[in-house]
């Protein structure tokens, strides 16, 4: 998300922060409670007040956790790279239940490569959900948006084309829900 935060600093102001497992240098991730609790302070000590429309953007896991924050925090929108519906990669292991219960407007940004989110069952999901949600695909992409050498070859693209093209997604989300040029807040 490093390289992500510089690149969305193109089109306002970004926060960062490390959930404490990962300070730590610890693999596992800490329990869902705690990641929800570290990530709703990350968004308290990221706002300047109350008011601040701020859009939560995270990278699988932390796109996630940021879609729970967002059922208990007043948040503007979410931009989830790679989210994570099925757990393990299983689709039996369905990580939907949130994204259902979601009011706050999403863009989901997948990988058509990505095994842990199936474009299918994300449509179907999409279709369910109640908050507005939109989907910029990556051709080729996989759960770290990252394309395929091949693809690029044979589109005659660089990743940092393709790049480029998920961040005018998300301006233009950013846009949409009136956010414009102030999407401080943190990121993970």
């Amino acid at each position: 998300m490093r390289a992500w935060a510089e690149r969305l600093a193109t089109i306002g102001s970004v926060r960062t922060f490390d959930y404490d497992y990962m300070r730590e240098g610890r693999r596992r991730p800490d329990p869902p409670p705690l990641l929800i609790a570290a990530h709703r302070q990350a968004l308290r000590d990221a706002r300047k007040d109350e008011a601040q429309a701020v859009i939560l953007i995270g990278k699988s896991m932390g796109g996630r956790i940021g879609c729970h924050v967002a059922l208990e925090e007043s948040v503007a929108g979410l931009v989830c790279f790679g989210y994570p519906l099925c757990g393990g990669g299983d689709p039996k292991r369905m990580r939907d239940k949130v994204l259902r219960d979601l009011r706050t407007p999403v863009l989901f940004v997948q990988g058509t490569r990505d095994p842990l989110c199936p474009l299918d069952l994300l449509e179907n999901i999409r279709s369910e959900m109640k908050a507005p949600n939109f989907l910029h695909v990556v051709e080729a992409g996989d759960h770290s948006l990252l394309v395929a050498k091949k693809h690029l070859r044979t589109s005659g693209e660089t990743q940092e084309q393709v790049d480029e093209q998920i961040l005018t997604a998300i301006e233009r989300f950013q846009k949409s829900i009136g956010c414009e040029h102030r999407s401080d807040g943190p990121s993970s």
